[in-house]
């Protein structure tokens, strides 16, 4: 009978080191957004404070709001946009005291993770920018539309309808 083979022991990897090793270094501290700062700077002018939060389509969108309602009230329509400027101002404020406290929530964030803001600011920035092109080019008057801007408070008011009935509990048909 011949002896049976002995295989050698499997390689075994080094036991692991005593020593401490040097701790990796922590990803950088976001800073801090105070919303109190923000506030103030949409009160200087709106968007401010969305530029200093990051949002930069939000402060752009809300300007071009600010500005253009400015301007159609110039233009001789004061009542439907005299009532939009100051929803204008104060809901730009709002959204950067708001935006402030949500990004400190947030906690620490890599820096090169960058919050992708909401694709709805860019579309009613390109909106903006078509209507008022339009009306420079003679195409459209702004003017006409001015009888219609209730319709914009209707969409909005069913719009808003639509996600409250959808986000009711227990909003499935009935048997």
């Amino acid at each position: 009978m011949s002896s049976p083979e002995v295989t050698p022991p499997a390689e075994l990897p080094p036991p692991p080191s005593t020593t401490v090793a040097a701790r990796a270094p922590q990803p950088a501290v976001p800073e801090i957004k105070s919303p109190w700062v923000a506030l103030l700077l949409s009160v200087l002018m709106p968007g401010l404070g969305q530029v200093y939060n990051g949002h930069f389509a939000k402060a752009v969108t809300f300007f071009v709001a600010f500005s253009g309602s400015i301007y159609l009230i110039a233009e001789g329509h004061p009542l439907p946009f005299g009532i939009f400027l100051p929803f204008v101002i104060f809901w730009n404020m709002v959204d950067a005291f708001r935006s402030a406290v949500l990004i400190n929530a947030r906690g620490v964030r890599a820096l090169e993770e960058e919050e992708v803001e909401s694709p709805w600011w860019g579309v009613a920035l390109a909106v903006m920018g078509v209507v008022l092109l339009l009306n420079n080019l003679g195409w459209l008057r702004l003017g006409a539309l001015v009888p219609y801007w209730p319709l914009l408070l209707i969409g909005a008011g069913l719009l808003l309808l639509r996600r409250s009935m959808q986000r009711r509990p227990g909003n499935g048909p009935s048997v």
